[in-house]
């Protein structure tokens, strides 16, 4: 599609770098369009905090260097508010973090800076990241733009509705046991949540050192892939993957039970369209992956948000206990469950050494031996039992006629390969008939970070998403 026919704002990332590089607009044109675009979307509640001067000054700055579209030059991102940028605070979307500005960027988000991009704003979220509604009791509720009375999933919440509705070309999430996928799943969009540690996960609010990622959440897998490079430290662009002969493994068992009806059958749909297009689909479960996976998510988590947290603080140089934090709570749910580990019922060190070194082995060793002895590339699985949901279904949620938890709901299909640490990716698969966005997941084995990409961006020409949230 000619770009002239095409809104500034609807550019992807790569799209906006073709139009920088060739000046068909300019890099303060282009942030002045997102800038529009974020006011006029400003009721979903997509963005904690923003400086449009700033931005316009810095994108200004990139035009007089002549380095607009160069790497990831003049583009804005919306980076989710746990990840320190030096520049806006990053206060994880609760009460006592609200106006810390870290001295440096993190890590992963200066990699974006040294390669062009700029800070658009700052992606509002699930207090603390604990949770997957982005229901915020401190910043307020992140509104789906599909349909502004349902969650965008959550933790990253607030960067996937900004990039689903247009206000951003692309955002940095992090993903503990579901918070790129989700929303990405529930906003129609890529995410993308990398192997641990490839990417260094220093100047990020933390939850568990274990299982914590930042990743991409985009329009297209390319700009995903883009984004990937530079968060990894430049690693060379992978050839694209041939879908004919690719092997896939489908997990039925856990992984497709229960599910909404029009996840069921849009999964079922993109396996045809698979199939048709020569990859070969192997029927075979991971054994025991439910119970494998309670035996590790849990355990992990709370224990060490109650180490890596404290650290952190004192990393920032932040005078702030616990129980500070816990006062700056103002989302019940996040609430009741740090106070929980602030009492009797804290996680027993002994619990969690048994899951770090008895049951996560076994977990790791179950997806490893799965990936070899069936000879598959990557499993693939409905990244979400069920579309979005009403806001403030914070507690259950209907699914084929009855309420169920909401969080262990959401996160089921997620949370074993957060605990594995293994690569996985939600791509845009469909609408469900009251047009809300699907996904479905590939995970692959350890370390396959370049390939699995390679193969989503084969499997994006195959589901062909086009779909644009309704425009309000």
């Amino acid at each position: 599609m000619p770009h002239h026919d095409l809104d500034l704002f609807d550019l992807t990332i790569t799209q906006a770098l073709e139009g920088l590089t060739a000046r068909r607009f300019s890099a303060r044109e282009y942030a002045e369009a997102l800038i529009a675009r974020s006011e006029e979307q400003k009721s979903l509640n997509a963005l904690v905090s923003h400086d449009w001067d700033k931005l316009l000054e810095a994108a200004g700055k990139v035009d007089a260097s002549g380095k607009a579209g160069q790497k990831l030059g003049g583009i804005p991102l919306c980076i989710k508010d746990n990840i320190n940028t030096g520049i806006l605070p990053a206060g994880a979307a609760t009460g006592a973090l609200a106006s810390h500005v870290a001295k440096a960027p993190a890590p992963v988000a200066k990699a974006l800076f040294d390669a062009g991009a700029l800070l658009g704003a700052n992606g509002n979220m699930h207090e603390l990241a604990f949770g997957i509604s982005s229901n915020n009791g401190v910043t307020g509720a992140v509104h789906n733009p599909w349909n502004p009375a349902m969650i965008p999933g959550g933790s990253s919440g607030g960067v996937a509705a900004a990039v689903a509705a247009r206000m951003m070309p692309g955002g940095v999430g992090t993903d503990t046991g579901a918070s790129v996928r989700l929303p990405a799943s529930l906003c129609g969009l890529v995410g993308f949540r990398p192997t641990v540690g490839r990417y260094p996960g220093e100047g990020i609010v933390p939850i568990s050192h274990t299982r914590d990622t930042a990743g991409p959440l985009t329009r297209s897998v390319a700009d995903a892939q883009l984004l990937d490079r530079v968060m990894a430290g430049g690693v060379p662009a992978t050839a694209p993957a041939t879908l004919k002969g690719l092997r896939l493994g489908v997990p039925r068992t856990y992984f497709y039970e229960t599910l909404d009806p029009a996840v069921a059958a849009n999964a079922e749909a993109a396996l045809d369209a698979l199939r048709k297009a020569g990859v070969v689909l192997i029927e075979a479960d991971i054994p025991d992956i439910g119970a494998l996976d309670a035996a590790v998510s849990f355990p992990v988590v709370l224990y060490e948000f109650m180490q890596d947290l404290p650290a952190y603080l004192r990393d920032q140089g932040l005078d702030l206990t616990m129980q500070d934090i816990l006062d700056g709570i103002g989302s019940p749910d996040v609430k009741g469950l740090v106070a929980s580990q602030l009492g009797a019922d804290a996680m027993p060190e002994a619990v969690y050494r048994k899951a770090i070194d008895e049951d996560r082995p076994k977990l790791l060793a179950a997806y490893a031996d799965y990936f070899r002895s069936h000879d598959v590339e990557a499993v693939i699985f409905p990244t979400a039992a069920l579309p979005a949901r009403p806001i403030g279904d914070d507690e259950t949620v209907e699914l084929n006629g009855e309420r169920v938890p909401t969080f262990p709901t959401f996160i089921r299909n997620t949370d074993p390969g957060s605990n594995a640490a293994i690569p996985g990716i939600s791509l845009p698969s469909g609408l469900s008939p009251g047009g809300l966005p699907l996904g479905m997941e590939l995970d692959g084995p350890a370390l396959s970070d370049d390939r699995l990409l390679a193969i989503a961006a084969a499997i994006e020409t195959v589901f062909a998403f086009d779909a644009k949230p309704p425009v309000r």
